[in-house]
């Protein structure tokens, strides 16, 4: 095992004294090319050029005398010392920061950056790093090739943002771009680039959040506006009684199967008010919500901007609206009978939840989830509101809930 491996930090600017010390006695460095053709990198020392970490560590374990790691930015923010710490290379690593690659980018843009999220897009993580731009207003993308600007705007067609893309931070080849998302697949970006991405509340002002914040990323839980989930409707929202899938009892229970999270997109189809759709958008989730009807799809964008959160507004019919919204992780149906559940199933969502008025109704949206080849669950609920001057009973909804679970989705 090496005697010592110390991982530097590095962000264009003169390296530290303790950074030098430790490079100009190091036998073994590894890093990229540019790292490597640093002049303070001793002649006579074995070189790696980092490609994958996990082999880089192994040879670093198995070398005798000290190794220095060069990485950009700050190496332990989604960099290499998790990989070099992990228990199956067994090294111990002092590390020398530099300012990391988005705390640079946010610089260079003079914006905050204790209320944005940071993701990393490479091409496992691209379509959830797109959902995360979808859901957030503030977003740092640390980018890969192939999961670049050009990438992430073209997965959010139909999604207004502005990107701020820094191209080769701390180089003489360093350059920021501003551009609006339509227009950035026109162009061809350098790597490595660090992209923020910006939209809905908070485009004009550069900051997510009112006041100085308390707490890094997005406010934890439900947002700030309403605590709590699964509410009654609202005092302005007109009561029918008559579509019980509005009813919070229902909405509770379908939120709680369909487990939206970050990173995840959310169909809510037969959005209605929108009750369904603002909530799991306060779960992080970004949310895409469908109606035919133009006054819901406008009481669901009042709902969103009212509590502050980001949700997708989509008028048309489904199941033909469908055909051209990006693949979903969980689908709540409001309406829309068998023919939509089948649409739906045919997409291969993790989880799919809806409801039914009738026993029949539900034995055929059962049968059509059995048949895209989901495990189903189904539950009769039934719910009582009581006027509590008189303890009376108000009003009582029966319903049943189903619950369709792909075998080969992730729990």
């Amino acid at each position: 095992m090496a005697d010592r491996v110390t991982v530097i930090g590095w962000d264009g600017s003169p390296l530290t004294r303790a950074a030098t010390s430790a490079l100009s006695a190091a036998t073994l460095v590894a890093g990229a090319a540019h790292h490597l053709a640093l002049p303070e990198v001793p002649p006579n020392a074995e070189r790696i050029r980092l490609g994958s970490v996990d082999l880089a560590a192994r040879r670093i374990a198995g070398h005798r005398g000290s190794a220095v790691v060069l990485a950009d930015g700050d190496p332990g923010f989604f960099g290499v010392v998790r990989t070099l710490r992990a228990p199956e290379h067994g090294l111990e690593v002092e590390v020398v920061p530099a300012v990391s690659s988005v705390a640079t980018a946010f610089a260079r843009a003079g914006m905050p950056w204790d209320d944005a999220l940071t993701v990393v897009a490479h091409q496992r993580t691209l379509r959830r790093a797109v959902n995360v731009c979808r859901a957030h207003p503030k977003v740092a993308v640390l980018t890969s090739p192939g999961a670049g600007p050009a990438e992430l705007a073209l997965l959010l067609d139909g999604i207004h943002r502005t990107f701020v893309i820094c191209e080769e931070l701390g180089t003489a080849r360093e350059q920021v771009t501003v551009l609006t998302s339509d227009k950035v697949a026109d162009h061809v970006w350098r790597d490595p680039n660090v992209v923020i991405v910006i939209g809905g509340s908070g485009t004009l002002t550069g900051t997510a959040r009112s006041g100085a914040g308390w707490i890094a990323g997005r406010e934890p839980g439900y947002p700030p506006q309403q605590r709590g989930w699964a509410l009654p409707p609202d005092d302005d929202e007109p009561h029918t009684p008559s579509r019980e899938g509005e009813y919070a009892g229902l909405r509770a229970a379908q939120l709680a199967r369909l487990g939206p999270r970050t990173g995840d997109l959310v169909w809510d189809i037969g959005c209605g008010g929108g009750a369904l759709a603002a909530e799991a958008a306060g779960f992080g989730a970004a949310v895409i919500a469908v109606d035919a009807d133009a006054d819901a799809c406008r009481r669901t964008d009042a709902r969103a901007r009212r509590l502050g959160v980001q949700v997708q507004v989509v008028a048309g019919r489904a199941p033909h609206v469908l055909e051209r919204l990006p693949e979903p992780d969980v689908v709540r149906i409001g309406g829309g009978g068998v023919p939509v559940v089948t649409a739906v199933a045919d997409r291969r969502p993790q989880r799919i939840v809806t409801h039914a008025s009738t026993r029949d109704e539900a034995e055929a949206v059962g049968a059509a989830l059995a048949a895209g080849g989901y495990d189903v669950e189904c539950a009769l609920l039934q719910s009582v509101e009581l006027d509590t001057a008189d303890w009376t009973e108000r009003e009582r909804t029966v319903v049943f809930l189903l619950c369709g679970r792909h075998p080969d989705a992730a729990s």
